[in-house]
């Protein structure tokens, strides 16, 4: 009789099942979660696009924040303009939304709430709900207001700009 063939089996099922585990559970260890971001402070933003990546996971728009006055962006100590990011959802579901790199070419400029990083970091995920708007080509806002005040001005998603929570 061959005592040793049970092991065999039971050890071939053990390996097939952590190799079938560890398949399965890679694609979410390679996504984030969301609590890295504060969902419970929202800033929004009118800003210049200075490029887009268009991931796979998250399509993610890189943008200068422009001043209170919308005639200039924001720069640092350097001199050099602040550079914050915004990311979405993967860029096939932001595309059927309308938003890809041809509509947010650099030098776009745009309004979009977003929940900051809790780090400090200048990135945050895009408020929902909410819209995010386009300015007409080389149309900034009046001081002090966004996209959604422009006459012309193009809506991507539901509603209109979420409320920025209040500095404390």
């Amino acid at each position: 009789m061959n005592t040793k063939a049970p092991y065999k089996v039971a050890g071939s099922l053990l390996a097939a099942t952590l190799v079938a585990a560890a398949a399965w559970t890679a694609p979410a260890r390679a996504h984030h979660s969301f609590a890295i971001f504060d969902a419970e402070v929202t800033r929004v933003f009118t800003g210049v696009v200075t490029r887009v990546n268009p991931d796979a996971n998250h399509l993610q728009i890189f943008f200068a924040p422009m001043n209170e006055e919308r005639k200039n962006v924001e720069r640092g100590p350097d001199g050099k303009p602040i550079v914050w990011a915004v990311e979405m959802a993967g860029s096939a579901q932001s595309a059927k939304d309308g938003i890809s790199v041809s509509t947010f070419a650099p030098g776009t400029i745009f309004s979009v709430g977003l929940h900051p990083l809790r780090s400090g970091e200048a990135a945050g995920s895009r408020a929902n709900p909410g819209a995010m708007f386009k300015c007409p080509e080389k149309t900034p806002p009046a001081p002090g207001k966004h996209c959604d005040s422009v006459a012309g001005s193009t809506a991507y998603g539901e509603g209109g700009l979420p409320v920025a929570t209040p500095n404390p």
